[in-house]
């Protein structure tokens, strides 16, 4: 786990004093070293994370001859097969490094690499005679990778603060992005926040050779057809190896490795199989609940490592979060979510004790974990209701339900299904991830026309639509795919990254081996979800190592409700914050539109608490990355606020 960073062009005083800033930048990713190579027309440079090959693993890496140089983010998991088959082949190793790997896959098969790579990775290879660069980001997206063309040339990094310091003429607000935030909470490849800096996409890579524009191409698309046939038993023993086979793999390291554990159903089906089928003994695991009992889910995590036999480190939060907020906003580089702040908790609670950390990721989106996945059936079963029925007499009487409130309410739900009820396909589910944001019609009125007619054309939504609608199978498999292709790495994977890497420590996700994923996405849709029943083959399979109580209980988790539970310091963060935006100012956004949701949300006549939030992270983003406020002042205010809010 490191950070890296490359500039294409010309050798100059001002590369490498460019190439200085942006390792800089990223430290935090690598507080155990860094290097660089530099060349006639490139210079790589790398922090480090020492997890593998602590001695001798320092990146860049060279091939025999100087001729080709890697630097690597990540971890190849099967490199000890590889490496061997490599050896029988002639290659001469240098050194025990993980990702020495890549070069000799590179060497032997060109861009055919990837049908051996197994891991999470983002690498950049340069290969000096051919001027040719070559990167790319693991199949499920788990490494970040970002690029831009500069005033210094082509660049690209972990994150994009090394390309802002590079090169500050790159802090420009990217409108259609901040449109994708307010409608859906995560940004989508290609774009990112910035107008010129672009994401890679998971499973592509990027070309780039002298005098030619970069070429972008995908090398691996998970595939949900055909079917896996054969008993639910054999299907039930062929996934069990595949997860077992999976962390065997996530265990490789040179240093200790400890497991997040929440309590929920991946965390704990994690843990167990490590300790009760793979034999781990004394695993270190580690988890934050909250002091309101209805969302702590401390408890069951605590059952959790009883039963496993596990060294169990446990926080709970203190009822303050929301001074973190430039802190995370800071790592992210994009506006924060709710997610964040229970991950950085638990990132800093666990390096505390190691420098790896397994984690849950992908669970839901391999096994059909989240309620829209039966919602949308649900909302065939309305849509057989008259259309005009449902707008002349369901419509104004579900509108006769108070909105404010618990966001999961019957209120809630009845709405949700009415508005779907009307879409359909592709539509109907990016509408689905969008509920609780801002609707196509909240956003019109939210943007001032100037930007509404920037965004002429545009349609958020079609970072989601368009990926179901262009997967194979079910509707089931179509929503899934589109999860996985997006929403699961730019939203709970990318959080989980810069988080845990803003504390020097490596997460990786046994549930998004690509192996396991693909075996994943040709079980049967009935063994994922069968009317509200979800996780069905998951569940089976976590049976045979957890008791009933952890697999019936409901879903919980806390950063939805955040709104809710710390009303007090938002009601501060908002009168702040929001009747004075920046956002406004600049003539993005507009003013009576947010008084009104405002003066709605605060007299308990509408519910926008999760809308609101999204608004505070953009204003506050739009402060520090793009009018440059300095994140201590700003730390400063949000201090003084959740002093007022204490003592009020």
């Amino acid at each position: 786990m490191c950070g890296i960073a490359g500039i294409i062009a010309p050798a100059s005083p001002s590369r490498r004093a460019g190439m200085r800033r942006m390792l800089d930048a990223l430290r935090h990713r690598g507080p155990d070293g860094e290097g660089m190579e530099e060349g006639a027309h490139a210079i790589l440079g790398h922090r480090r994370l020492s997890i593998i090959d602590l001695e001798g693993g320092r990146q860049p890496l060279l091939s025999a001859d100087g001729s080709i140089a890697l630097i690597c983010n990540g971890e190849i998991y099967n490199y000890q097969e590889l490496r061997a088959q490599l050896e029988g082949r002639g290659y001469l190793f240098r050194t025990h490094s993980d990702c020495e790997v890549i070069i000799a896959l590179y060497q032997f098969h060109g861009e055919r690499l990837f049908e051996h790579l197994r891991g999470m990775f983002a690498f950049a290879l340069w290969d000096a005679p051919r001027q040719r660069l070559l990167m790319a980001r693991d199949h499920l997206g788990q490494k970040p990778l970002y690029y831009a063309s500069s005033t210094a040339g082509f660049a690209f990094a972990s994150e994009i603060k090394a390309l802002l310091a590079l090169d500050a003429q790159l802090r420009t607000l990217d409108l259609a992005a901040l449109d994708e935030y307010l409608a859906l909470r995560f940004i989508a490849p290609p774009r990112s926040m910035f107008q010129g800096i672009r994401k890679l996409p998971p499973g592509h890579m990027l070309s780039l050779e002298a005098g030619q524009e970069p070429r972008i191409e995908r090398y691996w698309k998970l595939e949900y057809l055909p079917k896996h046939t054969g008993s639910e038993e054999s299907l039930l023993d062929e996934l069990e190896a595949c997860v077992a086979d999976s962390l065997r793999l996530h265990l490789v390291s040179d240093v200790p490795v400890g497991a997040f554990l929440s309590g929920g159903l991946d965390s704990s089906l994690l843990v167990a199989m490590l300790t009760r089928r793979l034999g781990v003994t004394d695993l270190p695991t580690f988890t934050v609940g909250l002091p309101h009992a209805r969302f702590d889910e401390a408890p069951y995590a605590r059952q959790v490592a009883q039963l496993c036999g596990t060294q169990h480190h446990e926080r709970t939060l203190a009822p303050s979060l929301i001074r973190l907020l430039p802190e995370l906003i800071h790592h992210l580089d994009e506006p924060s979510d709710p997610l964040s702040l229970c991950t950085y908790h638990l990132a800093e609670l666990a390096r505390r004790s190691v420098k790896v950390v397994i984690g849950g990721d992908g669970g839901d989106e391999l096994f059909g974990g989240y309620d829209r996945y039966y919602g949308n059936s649900y909302a065939d079963h309305y849509a057989r209701v008259p259309a005009a029925l449902r707008r002349a007499l369901l419509g104004p009487a579900l509108a006769l339900i108070p909105e404010a409130g618990w966001y999961k309410s019957v209120g809630h739900q009845l709405r949700w299904l009415h508005r779907l009820s009307f879409l359909a396909g592709g539509a109907r589910y990016a509408a689905s991830l969008s509920y609780f944001h801002f609707d196509p019609r909240q956003r019109a009125a939210l943007f001032t026309s100037e930007a509404t007619r920037e965004l002429a054309g545009r349609h958020a939504e079609d970072v989601i639509r368009l990926p179901y609608e262009s997967a194979s199978g079910d509707a089931l498999d179509r929503m899934l795919a589109a999860d996985c292709a997006v929403r699961l790495p730019d939203h709970p994977v990318m959080i989980t990254d810069r988080i845990t890497m803003a504390h020097g420590l490596e997460a990786r996700s046994p549930f998004m081996d690509h192996r396991l994923a693909e075996f994943a996405a040709r079980l049967p849709s009935e063994m994922k979800v069968r009317g509200r029943s979800l996780r069905i083959m998951q569940r089976k399979l976590a049976a045979r190592y957890l008791p009933e109580a952890i697999l019936t209980r409901p879903k919980q988790g806390f950063a939805s409700a955040l709104p809710y539970l710390l009303q007090a310091e938002y009601r501060q963060l908002y009168g702040h914050f929001l009747r004075d935006a920046r956002l406004v100012r600049a003539g993005i956004l507009s003013g009576p539109a947010i008084e009104m949701l405002l003066r709605q949300h605060l007299a308990g006549r509408a519910d926008h608490g999760n809308r609101l939030w999204l608004l505070i992270n953009a204003e506050l983003w739009y402060r520090m990355m793009i009018e440059g406020e300095d994140r201590e002042c700003l730390q400063a205010e949000l201090n003084s606020l959740g002093t007022l809010a204490a003592a009020a």
